[in-house]
């Protein structure tokens, strides 16, 4: 999760009765961690989940449900007057039911008709609830007004029911209401749409304890498709090596280990991909052998200090000639990746500029890398490039920031 450095903001995180409740408190505290001055306000309903004094003293301010306490400071008007986001995890669907029809019969629902800032609903609820047509309408309607109600996970619900309509993992919300507040947001333009990611790093053995790698954590690739996905995509990442990940919502996942594993993982999915993004840092070479046991210094001295190495095939070139040979079902919008470093003679820039016209693709993120930067980080900065040669800068801002960016160009560039 991104470390925040701008002054104290006022959030207002509120919680309906849900069995998910609990998860609202790990939300309260990540808010406070780095400054936020939070005030919760809960439901009647989810108190019977969390008490009083638990929101109390995670938030260090009074809890109330009702819009009679406080009168003389008018606190059902002063609340969502004087908030800079508004976080709701979990939102029932009796609560989002209440909050479409412009009702203020307690304290969040008033606090919501007032407020003007950011509105952020991580809905949790059975499948059938939220796939019930009133349900669907409503959503549809706060998201018409505004509201961004993110898509809930797939997984274990209460009882053995397993399904969309899982809270997501209160850091997922935490960070999707942060890009929301920093200005992102989440058109519904991927709706029907099928996107393939690639994420992380490969591996390539050199026995069965060494490999080659890299530094790349797969955030950005999983920033790329939480954005896809709260974007109303069907999301499919091929995933390396990655740090441990929360899973977007209805993403399928796809481990892989090397590079050739990823090609051919890639190539299989790609005849039906409306877009194809390559955030993967995928090794170059790998060796020619691979020792079937542990290579020992001293007896195996040769094999340790001098390894042949073998080109592997190339991903993103591949997939854009297979493109232009008319073998995939579908025109995707392609876009690729550069992890760049410049040096006395050519900046990271161009190099990415004719790796671009090298690879053909439609659009590519060029990140200028090295210690300390962009692997393993939250932010992630550089630009992106398009084939008509068009540079846009991004700034620096968080991964899920800079995925927004590089999502509002590419459905731009499909049109």
């Amino acid at each position: 999760m991104s470390s925040q450095t701008t002054p104290a903001r006022k959030i207002v995180v509120g919680v309906a009765g849900g069995i998910a409740a609990y998860k609202a408190c790990q939300i309260i505290r990540a808010f406070k961690e780095v400054g936020d001055d939070v005030r919760v306000v809960p439901t009647a309903a989810a108190l019977n989940f969390v008490g009083k004094a638990t929101f109390e003293a995670l938030s260090g301010n009074p809890v109330s449900t009702t819009v009679f306490d406080q009168v003389d400071r008018v606190q059902h008007v002063k609340i969502g007057q004087e908030a800079d986001l508004i976080v709701i995890a979990p939102a029932t669907a009796d609560l989002m039911a209440r909050l479409a029809a412009g009702r203020a019969d307690d304290l969040l629902a008033a606090t919501i008709l007032v407020a003007t800032c950011p509105v952020v609903i991580a809905p949790a609820m059975h499948t059938e609830m939220w796939f019930n047509p009133a349900t669907v309408a409503n959503v549809n309607t706060l998201r018409e007004r505004g509201i961004t109600v993110i898509e809930p996970a797939h997984g274990r619900l209460t009882g053995k029911d397993t399904g969309p309509g899982r809270l997501p993992d209160p850091e997922q919300i935490v960070d999707i209401a942060n890009a929301i507040a920093s200005g992102v947001t989440l058109p519904r333009d991927l709706e029907g749409k099928q996107v393939l990611i690639t994420a992380g790093g490969t591996q390539e053995h050199i026995d069965p304890v060494r490999f080659i790698g890299n530094s790349s954590s797969g955030k950005q690739g999983f920033a790329l498709a939480e954005i896809a996905a709260q974007r109303g995509a069907k999301v499919t990442i091929v995933a390396g090596n990655t740090v441990e990940l929360s899973t977007p919502a209805g993403a399928e996942v796809i481990k892989v280990t090397s590079t050739r594993d990823m090609f051919e993982a890639v190539q299989a999915r790609a005849t039906d991909a409306d877009f194809i993004v390559m955030a993967a840092a995928v090794a170059d070479f790998r060796p020619d052998t691979q020792a079937s046991s542990k290579l020992k210094k001293g007896s195996d001295e040769d094999a340790l200090s001098v390894i042949h190495l073998l080109e592997n095939p190339d991903i993103l070139a591949t997939t854009v000639q297979r493109r232009t040979a008319g073998e995939l079902s579908k025109t995707p919008v392609i876009v690729g990746f550069a992890a760049e470093t410049g040096d006395e003679k050519t900046s990271a820039l161009e190099y990415a500029q004719a790796k671009l016209h090298k690879k053909g693709c439609d659009l590519l993120m060029c990140n200028e890398v090295g210690v300390c930067k962009v692997f393993g980080h939250d932010d992630n900065q550089g630009w992106i490039l398009d084939a008509h040669g068009g540079v846009e800068e991004v700034k620096q801002g968080s991964k899920l920031e800079v995925a927004a960016a590089i999502w509002d160009r590419a459905t731009a560039f499909q049109q």
